[in-house]
């Protein structure tokens, strides 16, 4: 408060979230300020962090020596999403879902590749009555069947336990001080602000007399009852008192905030973390500040505790925490395998749309006036091309409405694969999978968003270029980021994503624009937009020195093993990582797949392919569908393989039974 008093407002012992929030503060304000932060002398939350680790692998059942640890999430639809894969990547351990998990013969165990692997404690951010929707609530989907039977035989722990979420209730709150004196022998040290509970004649009669003065809650945290005008909340509470309690707020600590270009005084409040570690407690030596604007949090501070002296008494807590041993890293979960694959594709797809807006673009400005030209003709085919990679209206007729056209594959994240509906599809994929990625990479979503915002506002032609490169640049450091993710099974998935979206990218491309011969001039524009759109300009320049013919290119991007955009050097790309996943032996369905396409190219010619003679090239258009027939298949069945999660759990209660 204001008068340097603390009080307590709450508690929150069931799924307590803020931790991750917290975490991430502090990496921001270590880079932002780093001098401050260096000087400070501060405690670290790392050994906090240690503590966690430790106390949920000590957890475990007594019989199991190396136990595996996830954490329950709702998934990535909740509000504190962010807070909780964060929590997890820090601890190092999976962030699953419900339909992650299975109870077969009273143990829990998680879905990986085909295959179980027993679980023996889960970090829960599911609240309690959501976690078996056989015995709990039967409309529950976040939670796991079976769940409470595998608890009762000791098969795995749950933290915190299922009922601690007890002690969150704002009714217990008037008798603490008691229930210290008679459980602990000793006063409370911490007060809270004053509380009534309405199941209290004399609480009830102070409440129904000072209502407007008072915050009044329902003890029960899932109902609501803020929006209720006086007369309506004392409806709700002569109705059943004993489900309500009511709260005199105090007057909130102010810390600086800058709104609106000015620093103004706000109201805060702390939001503190304590563990039982061993047989004692430890306190995180930091927390949450929440900034308060009517009464709702609206951002949030990090909290500095200064040292007293050099010595941290946690430095010492990493050589008591128990030893993982490398056998047992857990591979992710067939979702989360999903969200990855699909990050590969969508990434890619962005990625080379982008490359071709930017060479159409480009021609538009030399032949946007001229579309009878051979570069307006050349223009032409590319915006067909364009449509048949980003479906949707394209005026294929009117040159002048290329601008609005390419603004629209750009920006319309209603138009299937256009770069703001791959863009968006991506996010959504990281979002599922945000344990498993950097911070890196939301910093590249973000350069590309400010990009596309940059766009959106300003209709000038040459802003089409301009955001269209910024958006590009920030996919490369997205690109960049995943490459320095560790190369487990995850990663090898999402690198199978990206390749095979290249190589449908470059089939698609080359079936719309050189199969068909359209004369010298028109070609030699042509050839040069799809070889800087393949980002292979360069290394055809370097390959064969001199003119641009449709054999060399055909070569270059359908043939040539050295060059990262060729159909071929992706093709091989995809052959390894599906074979490095565990489930892969050689010879199953994806696998057979890809080995059926390798011959395919092996036996093709790509002489035989690019006749001399004729407009047409039908070799050529035969090949390139058979391709896209065969990378059609192969994602099926890879997809049907190693993507396939357990299907959503359906309830079976009786007719007219409600949740429980």
């Amino acid at each position: 408060t204001p008068a340097g008093e603390w009080m307590v407002v709450a508690d929150r012992a069931q799924a307590p979230s803020g931790l991750g929030y917290a975490m991430e503060n502090r990496h921001v304000i270590s880079r932002v300020l780093p001098e401050m932060y260096r000087e400070a002398g501060l405690h670290q939350m790392g050994p906090f962090l240690q503590a966690l680790r430790s106390t949920l692998m000590q957890a475990a059942p007594d019989h199991v020596a190396d136990p595996r640890v996830v954490v329950l999430t709702p998934g990535s639809s909740s509000e504190t999403a962010f807070d909780q894969a964060h929590l997890a990547s820090s601890l190092g351990f999976p962030l699953v879902q419900g339909n992650d998990l299975v109870v077969r013969s009273g143990a829990v165990w998680m879905r990986v590749f085909g295959r179980l692997e027993r679980v023996d404690v889960i970090l829960r951010r599911v609240d309690a009555s959501w976690c078996d929707p056989l015995e709990l609530r039967g409309d529950s989907q976040l939670g796991v069947p079976g769940l409470l039977e595998a608890v009762r035989r000791g098969n795995v722990r749950i933290v915190n336990g299922l009922g601690s979420g007890l002690l969150e209730n704002p009714a217990l709150l008037p008798y603490m001080s008691q229930l210290c004196e008679r459980l602990l022998d000793e006063p409370l040290r911490l007060a809270s602000v004053p509380t009534y509970w309405l199941g209290d004649p004399s609480s009830l009669a102070f409440v129904r007399k000072h209502v407007d003065e008072l915050t009044v809650r329902s003890i029960d945290r899932s109902v609501d009852v803020e929006h209720l005008g006086p007369d309506d909340l004392l409806r709700q509470v002569e109705a059943a008192p004993h489900r309500f309690a009511a709260q005199e707020l105090p007057a909130w600590s102010q810390a600086p905030r800058l709104t609106g270009g000015a620093v103004r005084p706000q109201s805060v409040a702390l939001r503190a973390f304590t563990l039982r570690y061993g047989s004692s407690y430890r306190p995180l030596l930091g927390g949450l500040a929440s900034v308060l604007e009517g009464g709702r949090t609206v951002s949030s501070k990090d909290v500095w505790v200064l040292k007293e002296s050099a010595d941290d008494p946690d430095q010492h807590l990493a050589e008591i925490l128990p030893v993982t041993s490398s056998s047992n890293v857990t591979p992710p979960v067939p979702r989360v395998l999903e969200d990855l694959f699909w990050f590969g594709r969508y990434a890619e797809r962005a990625e080379d749309t982008l490359r071709l807006v930017l060479v159409a673009h480009a021609l538009a400005e030399d032949y946007r006036s001229r579309p009878y030209s051979a570069g307006g003709v050349a223009l032409g085919v590319l915006r067909s091309a364009l449509q048949q990679l980003v479906p949707g209206s394209f005026d294929l007729t009117d040159p002048a409405a290329i601008d609005a056209d390419l603004r629209s594959v750009l920006l319309d994240a209603g138009r299937p694969a256009s770069v703001a509906q791959s863009f968006a599809a991506l996010r959504s994929a990281a979002q599922g999978v945000r344990d498993q990625l950097s911070i890196d990479v939301f910093r590249a979503f973000g350069a590309t968003e400010r990009a596309a915002g940059m766009l959106d506002v300003n209709d000038h032609s040459l802003q089409v270029t301009e955001s269209a490169e910024r958006m590009l640049t920030g996919l490369l450091a997205l690109h960049g980021a995943t490459a320095n993710m560790v190369h487990d099974d995850g990663w090898q998935v999402l690198e199978a994503g990206r390749s095979l979206e290249r190589c449908l990218q470059v089939v698609v491309l080359l079936r719309r624009s050189v199969t068909v011969r359209r004369g010298i001039d028109v070609d030699r524009h042509l050839h040069q937009a799809v070889l800087t759109a393949t980002e292979s300009a360069v290394t055809h320049r370097r390959r064969y020195r001199g003119f641009v013919r449709v054999t060399t290119l055909v070569e270059l991007l359908l043939a040539d093993a050295g060059n990262p955009r060729s159909l071929r050097f992706n093709l091989e790309a995809l052959r390894r990582h599906v074979a490095a996943l565990p489930a892969s032996t050689g010879s199953t369905r994806p696998e057979r797949l890809l080995d059926d396409l390798a011959e395919e190219l092996d036996r093709v010619d790509t002489a035989t392919l690019v006749p001399i003679e004729g407009e047409a090239r039908p070799n050529l258009e035969r090949h390139l569908d058979t391709v896209a027939v065969h990378l059609s298949r192969f994602a099926e069945a890879f997809e049907a393989m190693h993507l396939a999660a357990a299907p959503a759990p359906r309830s079976f209660g009786l007719a007219g039974r409600g949740p429980a």
